[in-house]
């Protein structure tokens, strides 16, 4: 198996562990907070303000489910509007009140229904896209399985962007590319390795920050790796005042 098929294959693999799972392992007392305060509250996005190493901080993550009813409930892990909009409503009470932002991403994309297209889905992650980039608070985005698309870089407009060694980071699936580039969706390995969406790939490139390495799906030291770097990380991140945050972020996407 080439080694862009086995990260597909991993990075959607059901029981990679999840957003939950992570805010449960890494953050203690967190309480979820729900609804986007207009339509509804979309269960693919969780978040809610934590404690990391005694200060609080927001955590915001697409949440998949671990079993069909799961997935289900979870939409798949595809966020409506209302998910977005959920999320943006976190990130500015985080700011408000001078909480860093956290984020976890894993999916393939924003829901392409009707129904949310009717309520707004490009307008709600074009405004997460414009309004993160001007946050006055540090943020950290953390790739833990798919990275698909718009609905993806909605939550990762980010000081820095992490990456778990067996995920994926793309402006869409390879099958939307292959389909797209030779109307044939069944040639998505061949487009994976032209499109250059590994962990690898993309820390040569510079559009990531970080690797976590993997040693399967779970273990002890992943997630003591990854609360150290997001101490330590968050730790420097402070030492900005808030122009300097804003500036420094605005050149890291200036240079793509």
């Amino acid at each position: 198996m080439s080694d862009i098929k086995r990260i597909l294959k991993e990075a959607r693999d059901q029981a990679r562990i999840t957003t939950l799972d992570y805010i449960n392992l890494i953050f203690e007392d967190f309480i979820e907070l729900h609804g986007d305060r207009h339509f509804a509250d979309d269960k693919s996005v969780i978040g809610g303000i934590a404690r990391l190493n005694d200060s609080s901080v927001t955590v915001i993550g697409i949440q998949k489910g671990k079993n069909l009813q799961d997935n289900i409930n979870r939409n798949f892990g595809q966020p409506h509007p209302e998910g977005y909009r959920k999320a943006l409503r976190l990130m500015k009470q985080a700011e408000k009140f001078k909480r860093p932002i956290i984020t976890f991403i894993n999916t393939s994309g924003a829901y392409p229904g009707i129904g949310a297209e009717e309520r707004g889905q490009g307008e709600a992650i074009s405004r997460n896209l414009y309004e993160m980039s001007d946050l006055k608070v540090p943020i950290i985005a953390i790739i833990i399985g798919e990275g698909g698309s718009g609905g993806a870089l909605a939550l990762a407009v980010a000081d820095q962007v992490w990456m778990l060694e067996n995920t994926f980071y793309a402006v869409l699936s390879p099958e939307g590319f292959a389909s797209i580039l030779w109307k044939d969706g069944t040639r998505s390995i061949e487009a994976a390795e032209l499109m250059k969406i590994s962990a690898g790939e993309l820390l040569k490139m510079a559009v990531i920050d970080k690797i976590i390495p993997e040693h399967g799906y779970f273990s002890s030291e992943i997630i003591a790796m990854m609360k150290k770097s997001l101490i330590e990380t968050l730790k420097d991140l402070r030492q900005k005042d808030s122009l300097e945050l804003i500036e420094d972020r605005y050149q890291r996407f200036r240079k793509y």
